[in-house]
């Protein structure tokens, strides 16, 4: 069954058992002193009021504060996660680092559930959990979570105020580290929540408390998401991932409201959002979706133009175009591998070349105060402590082995304001930007080129469908390899099949006139497939080779380079690639590394279209395309390999499918 807003017991109206505004205001009245009181009197949407007073029915804090974004509750907020001992200052002004418990290091995929109601359909990638049951486990974990503790509410904007895609939020936590990080990411909505509201037609409510902060809790953690009432519940965790709702938990929400109710009009990606400057001083926008861990901040951050890192709220405008805004002003982003070679602009920011407010999480922090993390590329120090406590170098675990100084999903929270090539004016008006390219790319080390354009909307889609990722560490619980449909199905609530459909009508809507080119990219082929040693892991290429790839992508935009046509799509011609990376990074190219990558290892990509078609039969009612352009692509294939063998080099493709 398709999903049904307002479906069911809305758990916490229930559970907290306030029915009307004057018993809301009465509430109000014994948990705020004056100031706070006069904060609250400033909202004017009932339902929200509602929904906060029954929050402080069922959570029973001592004393409420709102957060009303001025400069004053900024400040105080940064000053209570110190008080309070979630987070303590680095050497750096401004600089700050909060630890997580070591139960509590990434999002807890095994914990995190859908709230459903009787036979609604849920994404076969996630877990659920039926409405009677989370009322259950809410009404015994949920009572006076907040006892002897603070209510704070912030009120902030998934977007640029005005925005058509753009969706207000309400954040009720006991933890001052989640409003601190939030008031960083996060457009403020409290002058203009109400006008918000009556624009989007809709607004979030998130929940959240730590408990005791022991680690004896985390069995008892979970994150609830309930699809039919756009409410949250998260209890006995710390890391932002699971805490600060309106990242992912609200992401899921939005992908829900464009796949069942704003079809052939909006979507809700797990994106970044760059400006590429190409010449004549030409600006052309990309957004690019990745796993986590696979090199999407990386990538967002060699634009010209940097708007977001990670999501985009995306619409179909009057004028044909399609457009997006990033629905975050900051950055959330693991800091693992993060150096001056690869992540100029980041580094500037994080070592305090530029001042920058920072929330460091997770990381090694030496005795002087300055954080440290694993591929950083600077001198190791001698002594620190993390988040497992005293570390030196060659320290072990109780089984031998050896502890890394930092986490491998360790973060660092600033705002983009401070990312030089961050361009604020764009980023923030609600006009979006036009989107001329879409890219999606995984972890892939022995199957596809490094980059590749679709033939039509419809292979583009296809593409989107078939990423395929290494688990990594942003994720608890997850093993192996992950297939990673759009590097959103973590976030697709309802099935993929409908998720699916929603992405062909949009990508193949009459009223999107100015289509945008969509492609693949792979940073992650090795030596060790290509030709080398086998179990060689180096990889082909070097993290500056992403500014090529997507330059080359924009020049094919703009219909400046020519392509080889094959069975999956386009790829670039070694010339172009030559020359571009020599304007652009000032590498020399060669063909050698170049036939490396772009010859097509047959066997290893059928497998992949054989995985996909395998693993998509299982989903009620898939779209037949996909299953038509699968079959497509693998007979192109196999024509190749029966004329040419099982790996067909450049040349050999340009024979047999010439330019295109």
């Amino acid at each position: 069954m398709k999903l049904e807003l307002r479906k069911g017991v809305e758990i916490l109206s229930d559970l907290g058992g306030v029915k009307t505004l004057s018993e809301a205001k009465k509430i109000f009245s014994n948990k705020m002193d004056k100031a706070n009181l006069a904060k609250i009197e400033t909202i004017k949407n009932e339902e929200a009021l509602l929904k906060i007073a029954n929050a402080i029915a069922l959570m029973g804090p001592d004393n409420v504060w709102i957060n009303s974004n001025s400069p004053e509750d900024i400040q105080y907020a940064r000053e209570m996660a110190l008080k309070m001992n979630e987070e303590f200052k680095l050497k750096l002004p401004m600089h700050t680092c909060h630890f997580d418990l070591p139960e509590d290091q990434g999002r807890m995929v095994d914990k995190t559930y859908y709230i459903a109601n009787e036979d609604e359909d849920v994404s076969v990638l996630a877990k659920k959990m039926l409405r009677k049951e989370a009322y259950e486990y809410i009404k015994t974990h949920y009572p006076n979570i907040m006892k002897g503790k603070t209510m704070t509410v912030s009120f902030w904007n998934r977007g640029p105020v005005g925005a058509k895609a753009a969706i207000p939020a309400i954040m009720v936590t006991d933890s001052w580290y989640v409003v601190h990080s939030g008031n960083i990411l996060y457009y403020p909505v409290f002058k203009y929540f109400d006008a918000e509201v009556k624009r989007a037609g809709v607004f979030f409510m998130n929940t959240h408390s730590y408990g005791r902060f022991k680690s004896e809790d985390i069995p008892k953690a979970r994150i609830f998401m309930d699809r039919s009432w756009f409410t949250t519940f998260s209890m006995f965790c710390t890391y932002a991932g699971n805490t600060l709702m309106l990242k992912k938990g609200n992401h899921r929400f939005a992908v829900d409201i464009c796949t069942y109710y704003r079809q052939e009009d909006q979507l809700s990606e797990h994106m970044f959002i760059t400006g590429l400057t190409g010449p004549g001083g030409r600006k052309t926008f990309f957004a690019g979706a990745a796993p986590s861990g696979c090199g999407k901040t990386t990538t967002a951050m060699v634009g010209t133009d940097f708007i977001g890192d990670d999501l985009a709220q995306i619409w179909i405008e009057k004028d044909g175009t399609m457009r997006a805004v990033n629905p975050e002003i900051g950055v959330f982003g693991i800091v693992e591998d993060v150096n001056w070679e690869g992540d100029p602009y980041l580094m500037k920011a994080l070592r305090g070349k530029i001042p920058a407010e920072v929330i460091w999480s997770n990381v090694l922090i030496d005795d002087d105060g300055v954080p440290h993390w694993t591929g950083h590329g600077e001198p190791i120090p001698k002594h620190g402590r993390n988040w497992l406590g005293e570390w030196w170098p060659g320290k072990t675990d109780e089984n031998g082995k050896p502890i890394p100084m930092s986490n491998p999903n360790a973060r660092f929270t600033l705002s983009c304001e401070v990312i030089e090539n961050y361009n604020k004016a764009l980023a923030t008006d609600p006009k979006g930007l036009p989107i001329k390219v879409i890219t999606y790319s995984g972890r892939d080390s022995d199957t596809m080129p490094p980059v590749w354009v679709a033939k039509n909307p419809d292979h583009g889609v296809a593409i989107g469908a078939s990423i395929l990722s290494a688990a990594t560490a942003t994720e608890v619980g997850a093993k192996g390899v992950n297939r990673q449909p759009w590097a959103n199905a973590p976030f697709t609530p309802g099935p993929l099949a409908d998720y699916m459909e929603a992405q062909f009508k949009f990508f193949n809507s009459k009223k999107l006139t100015h289509k945008p080119l969509m492609a693949g990219l792979n940073y992650f082929l090795t030596h060790g497939a290509r030709g080398g040693e086998p179990g060689d892991k180096r990889l082909l290429g070097e993290k500056r080779d992403v500014r090529p790839w997507l330059t080359w992508l924009e020049r094919r935009a703009h219909n400046e380079v020519k392509a080889i046509v094959t069975p999956i799509g386009f790829i670039p011609l070694y010339e172009d690639l030559k020359k571009i990376f020599k304007e652009t990074i000032n590498k020399e190219y060669t063909k050698e590394l170049y036939d490396k990558q772009f010859s097509f290892y047959i066997d290893n990509i059928v497998a992949r279209i054989d995985l996909q078609k395998d693993a998509y039969s299982k989903e009620k009612d898939c779209p037949k395309r996909i299953f038509e352009i699968y079959d497509e692509q693998k007979q192109g294939l196999l024509a190749l390999k029966a004329k040419y063998g099982s790996i067909v080099k450049p040349e050999q493709l340009i024979e047999a499918g010439g330019l295109g």
